[in-house]
């Protein structure tokens, strides 16, 4: 009963804020900051 509440106490926090978890928007922002140094190594053609 207790995960039940804890789960629905989650569910609300994002529904209010409308925001994504930190863990979900920090794996985003690795992903595009590793895309964005791939992109900034071919430019300064560091890889070829």
């Amino acid at each position: 009963m207790a995960e039940i509440a804890k789960n629905q106490l989650k569910s609300d926090s994002v529904m209010k804020t409308g925001k994504f978890p930190y863990t979900f928007r920090a794996g985003w922002f690795l992903l595009l900051l590793g895309i964005n140094f791939l992109v900034a190594g071919y430019y300064f053609h560091i890889i070829q």
